[in-house]
């Protein structure tokens, strides 16, 4: 079995309206010297063992539902696990 950890973000280039309200409380609240809040998504999958290779099928499932190829970049980590 796999645990997978998965990052996904806004683009640099993309505009982040959720980021910028955060940033603009974090300054009301007091906290002046943050430059600068993207929000992202974080998502943790257990994954049984396939034929296939774990990186293609985690590649294959961001690129198709989990993440926005045209405004959101991701990054993941592969974590094996041991059954006892």
């Amino acid at each position: 079995m796999y645990k997978v950890k998965v990052y996904v973000t806004l683009r640099e280039s993309v505009l982040d309206p959720q980021g910028t309200a955060v940033k603009k409380s974090l300054d009301t609240m007091g906290y002046p010297n943050v430059q600068d809040v993207r929000i992202g998504k974080y998502m943790e999958l257990t994954l049984e063992k396939t034929e296939r290779k774990i990186e293609e099928v985690v590649e294959e499932m961001c690129e198709r539902l989990l993440s926005n190829p045209v405004i959101e970049d991701y990054r993941y980590e592969i974590e094996e696990s041991v059954v006892l």
